[in-house]
Parts: structure tokens; sequence; C-alpha cells
């Protein structure tokens, strides 16, 4: 009876999601880590999206060239092999617009947070993804374990109180401080990124900081799943990256 109220226990959900959601992932970057790969569910979910929009726009215009061109036929009594070359021409240049545009629109940084805790988590994810070539390897990883991590709090977040003060100050965590630190690093120039300040350069002070946030976003995430929605609480101590030791600082 212990061992079943143990197996079924919330701890064991969190540790449950979070398998599953890290089995989901390796099986989505089995082509490699780096590239486009999504790093988490939801975002790869927003892209389907896109890539389904635009396939039906495909469609809508392939079948409006058709359609113009049987009208043209049938006023003119036939448009003839030139016709016929200009529709398949017309055709080939729709399909090779469309396929490069519209584009996934990434989210501007003040926009992350909005929306959604479903759209909380895929705009982060999305932006994340976009930074990470800018990301020195070790910091990289941790931004791959932080998309696992964020399908994740998003399902424990899904269904909550979202004026509850506790969301609020995760959504603060995941939509501003996390993006925030990033853009920090970002904004230092490249050629300065190596250079150590303070005892640490700023490419070991971002992993250092992302892997704070990582920790607390499972902390948040296993709470949340422990339904211990009223004793939680976020700390900051990750946050010195911009009065300390952090890359700003440096």
């Amino acid at each position: 009876m212990a061992n079943d109220l143990v197996t079924k226990s919330p701890a064991s959900d969190a540790d449950r999601i979070l398998a599953e959601a890290r089995s989901s992932l390796v099986r989505q970057q089995a082509g490699g880590r780096r590239g486009n790969v999504s790093i988490g569910q939801r975002s790869a979910e927003m892209k389907r999206q896109h890539q389904a929009r635009k396939a039906m726009l495909m469609a809508g215009a392939v079948a409006a060239i058709v359609v113009v061109a049987m009208g043209t036929g049938i006023l003119i009594n036939g448009i003839g092999f030139g016709g016929l070359f200009l529709t398949v021409l017309a055709i080939v240049a729709a399909l090779g617009v469309l396929s490069q545009f519209p584009r996934l629109r990434v989210p501007e940084l003040g926009s992350i947070n909005r929306g959604s805790v479903r759209a909380l988590v895929g705009n982060t994810e999305l932006w994340l993804e976009n930074q990470r070539r800018a990301l020195p390897p070790p910091a990289v990883d941790v931004v791959d374990r932080l998309g696992v991590q964020l399908d994740a709090l998003g399902l424990q977040l899904e269904g909550l109180d979202e004026s509850l003060p506790a969301v609020g100050e995760v959504r603060k965590l995941v939509g501003e401080h996390l993006p925030e630190l990033v853009s920090t690093y970002t904004s230092i120039p490249a050629q300065l990124r190596g250079e150590a300040h303070g005892g640490q350069s700023p490419d070991q002070q971002i992993a250092e900081s992302l892997g704070r946030i990582s920790n607390e976003i499972d902390s948040v995430t296993r709470q949340l799943a422990e339904g211990q929605i009223d004793k939680l609480a976020i700390r900051t101590k990750f946050l010195d990256y911009k009065y300390g030791d952090g890359p700003e600082a440096g």
C-alpha cells in the first residue's frame, strides 16, 4: 500500500512529465541538436501550425492560378502551349515565394510574456531558439534542457488561476528574467565574451546563470506538481548576474 502511494504521488507525476518531455525531445532531435531543431514541444507545435497555414496558402494559390487559366481558356477558346507554359511558370513562382514567405515570426523581447501560459511557453522557446547560435556551447546545452523544462512547467500552469501571485512570479521568471539574461549577454560584443572580468568571462557567467534558472524552473515545476501553490516562492538569487558577477557586470 505504501509503495502504491509513493508511486502515485504528485512528485512522481512531475518526474513522469519531465521524463516524457525528455523522451519526446530526444525523438525530435534525432537529426541533430543545433540548426533549426525545436528545443521544446510547444515551439515545435507552433512551427507545424505555421507550416500548415503555408500549405493552405500554397494550395489556394495553385487553385486560383488554375481557375484563372481555365477561365481564360474558356473565354479565348483555349490558351495553347504558351498559355499552359505560363500557367506552370506561375504555379512554380507562387510555390517558390510561399515556401519562403511568410516566415514564422519570432516574438520580440517585450512581447514574450503576453497571452496565455501556452503562448508564453511557445514564445519563450521560439525566442531562445533564435538566440541559441549566439551562445557558447555550455549555454546552448542548458537552453536545450530548458525547452524540456518549459514544456513540463507549462503543463503544470495550465488551468491555474492567472491572478495568483505565484503564477505571476513564474511568468516573470520565464517570460522576462530568462530572456533578459540572454539579451544582456548577446549585447556584449562577441570579441569580449571570452575575456575574464572579475574572475569569470561572460561565456562562463551566462552558462552558470542559465543553469540557476534551469534549476529554479525544475523546482517550481515539482512544487506545482505537489500542489504547493500556496507555498510557492520564486528565489531570485539568479538575478545576482545583474548586480554581481554576471554578464552585465562583466
